[in-house]
């Protein structure tokens, strides 16, 4: 329009706008930066302080409050920094946009007055091009105000999507049919290792059967948790094949393979709520039961002595300090015990735990299903004592050790080696 009135005046109009938009486009990646920058920075700082406060009682123990505060106080500083240049980025726009806007009101009045007198002007048109300058920029500084935080918002997104676009490196394989007479689990000339590690298991082959025990010993370190998550699928393994109930197990979806195969950690992992949030965790056939059904469960399940364990029952609550670690171990193990898996695996399920829940634990054993395959990984003999078979895990092999004491034997002569 203020081209149209007059084109040389509205030119000089326009033309700080243009060269706004052209700075605009050259900003807006450094600020962008500068945000996510600042982001990270907190990230970095919050995980600072999360790492320190749940390890603070190492941290007294050792007397090295100085170590926290020195790290504490290196992430701070480097968050601050970040941050400060975070803000000069995010206010540089206000400042630039009112620069132009008032670079185009003086650009319009000097070259009115020229054109006023030159005689190609009237005061009149000059002081509605004025008008319009003023009308022309004041959404763009308004615009600018949030321009900044809007760039924020991006670099935000940005960390967020990172993380929603992360897929699972565990394909699945076409659906294959299930074999009935076939062992429960097999490992088929299994190989794993980690990235850039050495081999952990080389060719290993074995199967479970249904409704045996199985024990897996050996040295720390020779490879029996891992062997462990082989079997829930935790990881795929480098070579061979892993096979549940004659089918590869990556040919179960991931909900099926859940309900079928239970897996307690040597560090459990608890939600912030309450035991039954717990308990009903990924168990959509007690998530509808009321307390009371879900209490009855338990009970039938021969877990209602280890519910009297957490003071208020399936309301007790669950945090980083409210429970022990026995505790935290014992509300894994009923979490795995009420889906009723084919396969129960426990690893170090009972390192925390006193001798009488123990035995309660073993007691809650006995009363699984007849075809129930349970796995225990323990370094305590008297874990694995009752055990059908058990397997020596070292040197990425697994050999079948016999009886207990000849198990024993194997770590003792392992040991000797060392």
């Amino acid at each position: 329009f203020v081209l149209a009135l007059n084109w040389r005046l509205g030119l000089v109009t326009v033309l700080p706008a243009l060269l706004l938009l052209g700075l605009t486009r050259v900003i807006t990646p450094w600020v962008k930066a500068r945000n996510a920058a600042s982001l990270r920075s907190v990230g970095g700082l919050s995980a600072e302080i999360q790492q320190s406060l749940d390890h603070f009682k190492v941290i007294v123990a050792f007397n090295r409050r100085d170590y926290f505060r020195s790290r504490f106080a290196e992430a701070n500083v480097a968050n601050y920094a970040a941050t400060l240049r975070a803000g000069i980025a995010n206010n540089i726009f206000s400042p630039v946009y009112e620069l132009f806007y008032h670079l185009a009101q003086i650009s319009v009045l000097a070259y009115g007055l020229v054109l006023i007198s030159q005689g190609s002007l009237s005061i009149g048109l000059l002081i509605a091009f004025l008008t319009y300058v003023t009308r022309f920029y004041d959404p763009m500084r308004q615009i600018a105000m949030l321009w900044s935080t809007f760039q924020l918002a991006l670099a935000s997104w940005e960390r967020i999507s990172m993380l929603l676009s992360l897929e699972s490196n565990l394909p699945e394989l076409p659906p294959a049919p299930i074999i009935a007479e076939a062992p429960l689990l097999v490992f088929d000339q299994v190989g794993f290792s980690y990235p850039d590690g050495p081999a952990i298991l080389n060719q290993v082959s074995f199967q479970l059967e249904r409704g045996k025990t199985y024990a897996f010993v050996g040295p720390t370190g020779g490879g029996k948790s891992t062997t462990a998550a082989l079997m829930a699928r935790l990881y795929d393994p480098s070579a061979g094949q892993v096979l549940l109930q004659g089918r590869d197990l990556r040919t179960y979806p991931a909900s099926e393979r859940a309900a079928r195969i239970g897996f307690i950690l040597q560090e459990p992992f608890l939600l912030s709520g309450t035991v039954r949030d717990n308990l009903v965790y990924g168990n959509l056939a007690c998530q509808a039961l009321s307390p009371t059904d879900l209490a009855t469960r338990l009970a039938s399940a021969g877990l209602g002595k280890l519910l009297t364990r957490f003071e208020q029952g399936l309301e007790t609550p669950v945090s980083n300090e409210g429970l022990s670690l026995g505790q935290k171990q014992l509300l894994a193990f009923m979490r795995a015990v009420l889906r009723n898996p084919d396969l129960l695996i426990l690893d170090e399920a009972t390192a925390n735990i006193d001798t009488v829940t123990e035995q309660l634990l073993e007691e809650c054993l006995r009363q699984l299903p007849p075809a129930t395959t349970r796995v225990i990984i323990a370094h305590r003999l008297n874990t694995i004592e009752a055990a059908d078979e058990i397997f020596f895990i070292n040197g990425g092999e697994i050999t079948p050790a016999g009886s207990l004491d000849h198990a024993v034997e194997m770590l003792l002569n392992q040991q000797g080696q060392r």
